[in-house]
């Protein structure tokens, strides 16, 4: 299958309805496939070998990915945020590409002597009305390429191809299983990959995508009733903000919230939990080269844990639930080894979603189809997936391998604790020594002893921060990932030269 197939299947089994864009003036299915055609057409006239995407979310992202899979070619959503040495370096890689951007970008797309329509004039022209042709389009083509967020090395093209997606969706959703009066509010950036997930299975399903060019707490839950918003997608830190806001929280309407893409704070499900009961909550676990989610904590998942009085079933809350269907997990150990049930090790996927494919470099997995992600986890013996952070950023102290995830996680259990991060610094008697950079909760104040008081009372003292320090706030991506090499080079400047 191809990503043109679910479009095709959406404007025949629904073609009327609205799937993109706001209750009034949206596109419907039917709209979405002309004008993903009218688009193929000025992709192919152009030459473009691919199509990059330098813009906002917005109806925008939607045509020109379909249309860059009628024209065969892959669609490259960037990153509008980057400084202009990360785009020269990126965009140096795309010379024969189309650009659909925001004007903003037209100085440094004109540079690499790019062809470019705004987004608004990419709209214009693909939604104009016109005869259309339909066509055929390979399945084992590149479908999009995705760069890595970077946050611990330069960014790496991961390269999705149609039948990685489509695995995806049809293993994941019904087809036209939403009623038509569902909508999907997503708040992610299209240079994400929940971003391209989202529009392909809301599609799939027939459920309307908005998109919120922005994020403010208070915006997000007035478009959540202002469209009757029935399914949304958030990060933890969003979460956060939403249930901190002092705006008023009662959305109705809103019956699933998905959210992934970083570890969740136990108090912040847990407060969401108490103010929407009657949502139904969903942790999605999943990476660029997976084609999005691999694992997923489902609303009954949640219920269950909140509930229960075994501490074994509770502590299920702080899981990425089970493998989704036609994906496989496994633990190894550092020499490629499967682990048991509770033992802790790399966590390793296989299923036909998964990419693992690099731009320039190919595909990366063993011999068996199993790709490595790096990160670190362990299954319980009911296969519910506890992440552990990744590998890289293990702290070795006094020979012993702690997971800065899981000091993390305790003093994210404090009620002054807003943000954290945990880092290993060279230290010549331990070899690293632990430190904890802390964003304290607005109006709280709190001293480092405490925090490391805090810390003791649940882990050993090994495992206590030997230094806590307090920022105003924490490096994330967009998405809410905590970008660790920034928190230590800043830590390291500011603490330069001192014995």
């Amino acid at each position: 299958m191809n990503l043109t197939m679910l479009l095709e299947m959406a404007s025949d089994g629904f073609g009327d309805r609205i799937v993109i864009g706001r209750q009034q003036g949206g596109l419907s299915a039917s709209a979405l496939k002309e004008a993903a055609l009218r688009g193929a057409e000025q992709i192919e006239r152009a030459g473009a070998d691919a199509v990059v995407y330098l813009a906002v979310n917005g109806p925008a992202f939607p045509v020109a990915m379909f249309a860059a899979a009628y024209a065969g070619v892959p669609l490259v959503p960037l990153n509008f945020r980057l400084g202009a040495e990360q785009l020269d370096s990126l965009l140096a890689q795309h010379h024969g590409a189309l650009a659909i951007a925001d004007p903003a970008a037209h100085s440094i797309l004109g540079k690499h002597k790019m062809s470019m329509l705004t987004t608004e004039k990419w709209l214009e022209t693909t939604t104009a009305g016109g005869p259309v042709e339909e066509r055929f389009v390979d399945s084992e083509a590149p479908a999009v390429v995705i760069y890595t967020s970077g946050t611990t090395s330069a960014p790496k093209g991961v390269l999705l191809r149609h039948d990685n997606l489509t695995s995806y969706v049809v293993g994941s959703v019904e087809f036209a299983s939403a009623g038509d009066d569902q909508a999907a509010l997503v708040s992610v950036p299209p240079y994400h990959i929940a971003a391209v997930a989202n529009v392909i299975t809301n599609l799939y399903a027939g459920r309307r995508s908005i998109v919120l060019e922005r994020f403010l707490p208070e915006e997000w839950l007035d478009i959540v009733r202002s469209e009757s918003v029935t399914n949304a997608l958030v990060v933890p830190t969003m979460l956060a903000r939403i249930v901190d806001c002092h705006a008023d929280k009662a959305i109705p309407s809103l019956r699933s919230l998905a959210y992934g893409g970083a570890p969740m704070p136990a108090n912040v499900i847990a407060r969401a939990l108490s103010e929407w009961p009657h949502v139904d909550f969903v942790n999605a676990y999943g990476l660029t080269e997976t084609s999005s989610t691999v694992a997923v904590l489902t609303p009954e998942d949640h219920r269950a844990a909140a509930a229960s009085e075994d501490a074994f079933v509770k502590t299920r809350l702080a899981s990425v639930g089970r493998a989704v269907p036609g994906i496989e997990l496994q633990i190894r150990d550092a020499e490629g080894n499967a682990l048991l049930a509770g033992q802790k090790g790399r966590i390793c996927v296989r299923g036909p979603q998964v990419s693992a494919e690099y731009a320039g470099i190919g595909r990366l997995v063993d011999e068996d189809g199993w790709f490595d992600t790096r990160d670190e986890g362990f299954l319980d013996q009911d296969g519910y997936l506890f992440i552990g952070g990744r590998s890289d950023d293990t702290i070795i102290r006094g020979a012993e391998n702690i997971a800065p995830a899981e000091i993390e996680d305790v003093l994210f259990r404090h009620p002054d604790v807003a943000d954290v991060a945990v880092i290993g610094i060279p230290d010549e008697e331990w070899g690293q020594r632990i430190v904890a950079i802390a964003v304290p909760r607005e109006g709280a104040h709190i001293e480092g002893e405490e925090l490391r008081t805090f810390v003791r009372g649940t882990l050993r003292s090994s495992k206590t921060p030997d230094e806590i320090v307090f920022w105003e706030e924490m490096p994330r991506t967009e998405t809410g990932k905590l970008i660790r090499r920034a928190v230590r080079d800043r830590f390291v400047e500011q603490h330069a030269g001192r014995a």
